[in-house]
Order: C-alpha cells, then sequence, then structure tokens
C-alpha cells in the first residue's frame, strides 16, 4: 500500500510533536515535582499518596528567610554575581577586541586553553594563595575566582563578533576626529550589544549556580545560595520541604533569564558565525 506524501507530512508531525511533548515532560518534571514540594507540609512530602492532592501552603517561604535566614545569602550570591560579571566586561571586551583586530592567534590559543581547563582544578592553587594573602572567606576571593571563570568565556564570545565588524567604521570615527577610546565606547560597544548581552547572561548564570569554589572559599558571612542549602541538612534530619522552597528560590531568577532573554542569547552566540 503505497502512502502519499500529505500522510508523511502529518505522520512526521505527529512523530514530532509526540518526541517533544516526551522531551519536555522529562525536562519539566523534575522542577514541575520542586515546585509542588515547595508547597507542602513535611508529613504531606513524605505521603505517596499526596503527591498531586494536597492542601498547598507558603509557610516553607517564609521558613526559608525567617528561620533560616535566606537573605543573607540571596544578597552574596547577588552581589558576587553582578561584581564579578561588570568585572569581567570591563577587562574581556578590550582584550577581545584587540585580539580581533590584531590577529593575536597564539594569545587567543592561550585563553582557549585556559577556558578548556576544568574550573575546578584551579581551587587548590586558589585556596594557597589567599590563605597566605588572608583572603579566605572574602568577597574578594569569590569575586576573582568567578572572574577567571567569566572572562575567557566574554572574550570567546565577543572575538568573533569584533572580527566581523567593518575596519572602515572605525577609520570614518578618526577622521571625524574620535580617539581610538572613544571609538570603541561610542560605535563598537553599542554594535555588539547583542553579544555582549549574551556574555553578560552567561557570566551572570555560571556565578549565582557554581558552587565548588563558594563551598571551600567562603564563611558563614559570604556563603552563597548554593551553599547555603547545607543548612537544611542536620545529622539526624533533613528539612526537605524548606529545601524544596529554597531550591525554587534559587532557580527561578535563572528561569526568568533565561525564558525572556533566550531571543538575546541566540542572536548574541550567532552575531559573529558569519563573516562577510
Amino acid at each position: 500500500m503505497r502512502v502519499s506524501g500529505k500522510t508523511k507530512k502529518k505522520i512526521g508531525r505527529v512523530g514530532f510533536y509526540l518526541s517533544l511533548a516526551l522531551i519536555l515532560m522529562v525536562t519539566l518534571f523534575p522542577f514541575f515535582w520542586m515546585v509542588l514540594a515547595s508547597l507542602k507540609k513535611m508529613v504531606d512530602l513524605l505521603n505517596v499518596d499526596k503527591m498531586f492532592v494536597f492542601t498547598p501552603t507558603i509557610q516553607n517561604y517564609i521558613d526559608i528567610f525567617s528561620k533560616y535566614d535566606f537573605w543573607q545569602p540571596l544578597k552574596n550570591s547577588m552581589l558576587i554575581a553582578v561584581l564579578s560579571t561588570v568585572l569581567a566586561l570591563l577587562f574581556g571586551l578590550p582584550a577581545s577586541y584587540v585580539i580581533a583586530r590584531e590577529r593575536m592567534s597564539a594569545f587567543s590559543a592561550v585563553i582557549l586553553v585556559i577556558r578548556i581547563i576544568p574550573a575546578i582544578s584551579f581551587l587548590v592553587p586558589w585556596y594557597i594563595l589567599f590563605n597566605k594573602l588572608h583572603l579566605t572567606g572574602t568577597y574578594t576571593s569569590l569575586i576573582l575566582v568567578h572572574l577567571l571563570v567569566a572572562l575567557p568565556m566574554i572574550v570567546w564570545i565577543m572575538i568573533p563578533f569584533f572580527e566581523t565588524m567593518p575596519r572602515e567604521l572605525e577609520e570614518a570615527s578618526w577622521v571625524d576626529g574620535c580617539s581610538h577610546i572613544g571609538t570603541f565606547v561610542k560605535i563598537l560597544i553599542p554594535l555588539a550589544s547583542p553579544a555582549i548581552l549574551t556574555a553578560t547572561i552567561l557570566s551572570f548564570i555560571f556565578s549565582w549556580n557554581n558552587f565548588i569554589f563558594a563551598l571551600i572559599l567562603c564563611t558563614n558571612d559570604t556563603r552563597t545560595l548554593p551553599t547555603a542549602v547545607f543548612q537544611f541538612m542536620s545529622y539526624t534530619d533533613v528539612d526537605w520541604a524548606c529545601l524544596m522552597a529554597a531550591a525554587v528560590v534559587i532557580t527561578i531568577p535563572i528561569i526568568l533569564i533565561s525564558v525572556f532573554l533566550q531571543k538575546y542569547i541566540i542572536t548574541g552566540m550567532t552575531a559573529g558565525a558569519v563573516k562577510g
């Protein structure tokens, strides 16, 4: 029996949507379950019969800020993520521009090697260095280690973008009397805004989610959100309900950034892919 072209298209479309639904279910169900668990009492959370049918409560969210003082890790994460991202942009944008314009392939290869090396391999040298400088447990140490990872990423995102920019734009601004710094700030930076936004978002997400650096280098005063979840675990018990609420609080900002700014991330990642 011969199958027509329209039937094949319908079958292919149905298969596509079924595959998409399966992928979404597998991807979103853990987060869906986490949100449900954060709205349950501890007794309901441990009851399999009340997995989907229960009386919701927001007490867990109240407890993580009143009982467990979740505000301080939240402020620490925001401070460290913002400052490390800003510093990475201040150093990374001029560096990527110079590498792109001067065709510094050797230097860009060094940056690539640093980007490829697992960040955890720098942890022991960083700890020894900061311990000698009495900086362990300070904001400075955490910002610097986050900067170490964010900077190569920003450079490698921006290099292809600057390479696609025509030199005629810069030459025309120089003829009009604009300085090199003025050309970079007033002309190139605005044109590179899609890629800059992408680099900013990815750098912020990395810093917000980073766990291992904060685990080793932070103290109670400088602990970040990923490490703050340990306070919900004791020797004899785990407060799963508050732990789920804390996980939702940590995850929501990243989800909102990813959902509402995804088109800018895609634009920035592909902007330098085609050279004219």
